[in-house]
């Protein structure tokens, strides 16, 4: 399904414990472990294999020191051996010179900042068994634990004038119910009387809020919850990070993204609102009341004049444009700064001048940078190329921006403004990239059947001959909002389907953000009409090649691309030979029912199943993929996690079961600890391995 934010620190928190089920200091209470660092992997061909993918370094963050000569970042590897990441700290200047790692242990280092002085680099880390914020030296020495705080922290920042930090904090539920377990410390079952018990992975036991905290360079004193006697989340769960909570300029304020609502209400609704806290007299103001969608990620210009935030309009719709606005935090004037702007925005970033803002944004399957100026209101789009640029910060004349493509993972680049042009300044993961030989990636626009035009990316395999006939894939995505643009995945990777001689054909169809909101809008409501009749023309369009064996064809996809792939296989009339489902809707009326945030299935269903007086949810619920299991003719491969809370295990085994009771030649393989994704490293590889297995057994 769909993602509302980032997910930086979610995957980090993965990484200190090398998976999401385990307490982040289980890992940590391990007396010796073996340090994981970059591979020396040398490999047998120039294919992609799942070896391959799992020993590429994966950048993320990057963090400008205050004199702008020094970009601060961070490194994942995975041990296969270990089943597990480790992320290192490294430094580098914006001309990609005097690279260095920083950091050499066996404990990941996560939310790292410079101290705004520039003299130290704060960071935390699992070190002392439970997560706390430490501070060392810019060349890595002299580490030393700040905190010491119950329970551990899970994020933090330094105010500006770095005599204060705040941070973040789970903070238990009270059980209502504690009366009952009185005498019982071995019972495990869990009372609930309201919705919300369960979100996305875990069960609903600890909320996190905010906490500010003196700092005299060598401590923490005088903690303060400013969300004291609440019990909402600051950031959102289940993928808000520290980027939801930001510093004043002049470090009397705190901006933090909350929804105040719970159970039920919080359940059936995506409205949270930005929160100013006044640290002089405690009181707290509501940047957004009344503005119904998602506000997110509260962003103050450098000279406090203004504040930046992301913001979507509708109540319940959590794929709805993501809108710039700013507020003048003099009159408290607000002004819809992309309006007209048929986009989403995203990642944004002030100018050091604070006379405009860059953000990131996605069109026509690729992200790109774009400057707002705050004096005329014009948005400018500064870059081109087909890749996707992810996040972009200020660096004197230039800019310092992560970018990725389908054929590299991510790696920082140095940007000029003026022209878009892009020199990289990281090479991660060099060695291994100059082994591999990647196919290539064409952009081919097609007709609709209804006249439309659309967008289809095909990723031939390398050494591409035209003269021979390959089987082809129909990457069906998910979401079903959101791009399908040019990140590198490390589960749905486009260059490893093809190093396994697939022609990979990946339309953008009803649906897809990117080619304006009216395009992304279409498909609620209706996920088996014009959204499947696009999977079909590309494909039929694609099987006219005389390089692909049109008896030969595929079509695989997750979560909203698994509901895809059910239903295809009940009215595809013989076109595909195989098929494959990861963490499908198969069954509307049950999903309606299991899944926990009731205002997707809400909005893009259009209601609940027993609304019979409501056509657009009952012509939804009509075509769930489960009513057209009679007519699966075809071999079908289920993959579902047990963590998923979002589309739950049950929707696989069902349809698992229903294939076999069909007859139909059939495989589920089943995760008990994994969630919507798959983030551990074995179980990433036999996911790979079976997934090839199954289409070279049928498509072979």
């Amino acid at each position: 399904m769909k993602k509302l934010s980032s997910l930086i620190l979610f995957f980090i928190l993965c990484l200190i414990v090398g998976s999401c089920d385990m307490p982040a200091n289980e890992d940590a209470n391990t007396e010796k472990q073996e340090i994981i660092s970059k591979p020396d992997l040398q490999l047998e061909s120039d294919r992609m294999t799942p070896e391959a993918l799992w020993a590429f370094g994966r950048v993320s963050g990057h963090e400008v020191s205050p004199d702008g000569g020094t970009i601060l970042y961070g490194v994942s590897y995975y041990s296969i051996e270990q089943n597990k990441g480790n992320r290192e700290l490294y430094v580098v200047d914006i001309n990609g010179e005097n690279a260095n790692q920083i950091t050499h242990s066996a404990k990941s280092e996560f939310n790292e900042l410079w101290r705004p002085d520039g003299k130290k680099i704060g960071f935390l880390c699992a070190e002392s068994g439970t997560v706390q914020f430490w501070e060392m030296n810019p060349d890595g020495t002299g580490r030393s634990m700040i905190s010491d705080i119950e329970g551990g922290i899970t994020g933090f920042k330094y105010s500006p004038d770095q005599t204060k930090i705040l941070y973040t904090k789970e903070i238990p539920i009270q059980n209502k119910f504690e009366n009952l377990y009185e005498g019982l410390p071995k019972a495990s079952g869990k009372l609930m009387d309201d919705l919300m018990y369960r979100h996305w992975d875990h069960w609903v036991e600890n909320y996190s809020h905010v906490f500010i905290a003196d700092f005299d360079g060598t401590k923490l004193s005088n903690e303060q919850d400013i969300m004291k006697g609440e019990v909402y989340d600051s950031p959102l769960s289940p993928f808000g990070g520290i980027e939801q909570i930001n510093w004043s300029a002049d470090g009397k304020t705190i901006a933090y993204t909350s929804k105040k609502l719970t159970g039920k209400a919080a359940t059936l609704s995506t409205n949270s609102d930005i929160y100013l806290y006044n640290l002089e007299n405690g009181e707290t103001m509501n940047l957004t009341a009344g503005m119904m969608g998602f506000d997110v990620s509260p962003l103050y210009s450098p000279d406090g004049n203004y504040i930046a935030w992301e913001s979507m309009e509708r109540d319940g719709y959590e794929s709805d444009q993501n809108r710039l606005f700013i507020v003048n935090t003099s009159t408290w004037e607000k002004t819809y700064a992309s309006k007209g702007f048929d986009q989403n925005v995203g990642s944004l970033s002030w100018a050091s001048d604070s006379k405009s803002l860059y953000f990131t944004s996605d069109w026509h399957g690729t992200f790109q940078i774009y400057q707002y100026t705050v004096s005329d209101g014009l948005i400018t789009k500064l870059t081109e190329g087909l890749h996707d640029y992810k996040s972009v910060s200020e660096v004197g004349e230039k800019l310092v921006a992560a970018l990725n493509s389908m054929s590299m993972p991510t790696e920082l680049f140095a940007v000029d403004p003026t022209n878009g042009e892009a020199r990289q300044i990281t090479f991660t993961n060099k060695d291994l990239l100059d082994q591999l030989v990647m196919g290539k990636v064409e952009e081919r626009w097609m007709k609709t059947f209804d006249g439309e035009d659309m967008l289809t990316m095909i990723i031939y395999p390398p050494h591409f001959d035209p003269a021979k006939k390959y089987p082809a894939l129909l990457y069906c995505k998910g979401g079903p909002q959101g791009p399908l643009s040019q990140n590198f995945h490390y589960r749905w990777n486009y260059q490893i389907m093809a190093a396994n001689d697939y022609i990979i054909v990946a339309p953008n169809r009803r649906g897809v953000s990117g080619f304006g909101q009216a395009w992304q809008e279409q498909i609620s409501g209706d996920y088996h009409g014009k959204s499947m009749q696009d999977y079909l023309t590309a494909i039929d369009e694609m099987a006219k090649e005389p390089f692909i064996d049109e008896t030969k064809l595929g079509a695989v996809g997750a979560s909203a691309g698994g509901y895809a792939v059910y239903y295809l296989a009940g009215i595809h009339e013989g076109r595909f030979s195989a098929f494959i489902a990861h963490d499908g809707i198969f069954n509307e009326e049950a999903q309606y029912l299991e899944t926990e945030e009731m205002w997707f299935e809400n909005w893009d269903k259009g209601g609940a199943f027993w609304e019979k007086d409501n056509k657009v949810a009952m012509d939804a619920y009509a075509h769930s993929p489960h009513k057209l299991v009679q007519n699966w003719d075809t071999p079908i491969l289920i993959i579902h996690g047990e963590l998923d809370y979002r589309v739950v295990f049950t929707q696989g085994m069902t349809a698992f079961n229903g294939a076999i009771l069909n007859d139909v030649p059939a495989q589920y393989l089943h995760f008990p600890d994994e969630n919507h994704w798959v983030l551990q490293p074995q179980n990433g590889i036999l996911w790979q391995r079976t997934f090839f297995a199954w289409l070279d057994k049928w498509l072979k």
